[in-house]
């Protein structure tokens, strides 16, 4: 018995993939609403551009873009909904850098992300930031590290999860200075940002997106950006590594779905997202968030996804980590 995964893997990998049939079965979609899988509660980073990218998306195709949060397990239970999904158009997966780190991090994956997502388009890359709380007098990078290495056992470190660029940010910081920083892991970057400012964790690599809003209103104090350059959303703010050098990380977003996917839907996805991407009120947006825009073909999105995951396999081993 063929079944409808079957029939639309077939679909996708022959001849019909590109021909008339197929493109009208392109044209015809969404003919329902589509489920938008964020690994994440509301609130955080992802979730934020989600619900940003899946609204325009509503509006442009006439058929809503569900966002649904599956939090847990470090962004895999939602990832691996996605890869057992149907190969449809009707199911898709906000991918996230926890998508590229979890293939290192975790041992025993039921599935490989490279391998088992079809990549439809990359629509923004964010640095993280450091950030510290107000009763943390350090005020530069360079003071954070002396603060640190002066109260051994006494800087708690937020994330987002085990496992996200927000940890892995983290990690690399430890590793290349030398602070001894105890991680407290959260479901998703909104509690975490609840607690650095009500003071019971002192510092967080978090997502430019989520934790804008709170520096630019004072109540939490940046120390630098993840990426090499300077953020404009933070001019005043340096890199990390204008003071350890080297360090450099930040968080490539987009959109996924399970592989087998046909390449009309994929071809008209990407489509509509690099449109959306050009349009003024939306590239404003996505600056206010903290990151810059991205128009990619799905292929060149696969060698980000490739080269995204080698990068943070580098450094999950430099950290020794490992989830079993």
């Amino acid at each position: 018995m063929i079944t409808r995964r079957t029939a639309l893997g077939l679909l996708a990998a022959s001849p019909l993939a590109a021909s008339p049939l197929s493109k009208a079965f392109a044209a015809d979609y969404p003919s329902r609403p589509v489920k938008f899988v964020v690994g994440y509660p509301p609130g955080g980073a992802t979730d934020i551009l989600a619900r940003l990218i899946g609204q325009r998306l509503s509006e442009r195709l006439g058929q809503q873009f569900v966002v649904e949060n599956k939090p847990g397990a470090g962004n895999n239970i939602a990832t691996e909904s996605v890869v057992n999904a149907e190969p449809d158009g009707y199911t898709v997966l906000l991918i996230n850098p926890a998508n590229y780190i979890n293939a290192t991090l975790y041992a025993n994956l039921k599935f490989n992300f490279v391998r088992d997502i079809a990549p439809i388009a990359a629509f923004q890359r964010v640095p993280n930031v450091m950030t510290v709380n107000k009763d943390v007098p350090a005020t530069t990078v360079a003071e954070f590290i002396d603060y640190v290495k002066a109260n051994p056992g006494k800087v708690n470190m937020a994330s987002s999860g085990n496992g996200t660029s927000v940890h892995l940010s983290g990690e690399m910081f430890m590793a290349m200075t030398g602070c001894k920083m105890q991680h407290v892991p959260y479901r998703g970057a909104a509690p975490a940002i609840t607690d650095m400012l009500g003071g019971q964790v002192q510092v967080i690599f978090d997502n430019m997106p989520s934790i804008i809003q709170h520096i630019r209103s004072g109540s939490l104090r940046a120390l630098g950006v993840t990426t090499a350059q300077r953020s404009p959303q933070l001019p005043d703010v340096p890199a990390i590594g204008e003071t350890v050098k080297g360090y450099e990380a930040s968080a490539l977003f987009g959109i996924g779905a399970p592989k087998n996917m046909p390449k009309d839907l994929i071809a008209k996805l990407n489509n509509e997202i690099s449109t959306l991407m050009k349009e003024p009120d939306m590239t404003k947006r996505l600056v206010e968030l903290g990151g810059d825009p991205l128009v990619e073909t799905p292929e060149a999105f696969g060698k980000e996804i490739e080269a995204e995951t080698a990068k943070w396999k580098k450094v999950v081993e430099f950290a020794g980590l490992k989830v079993e």
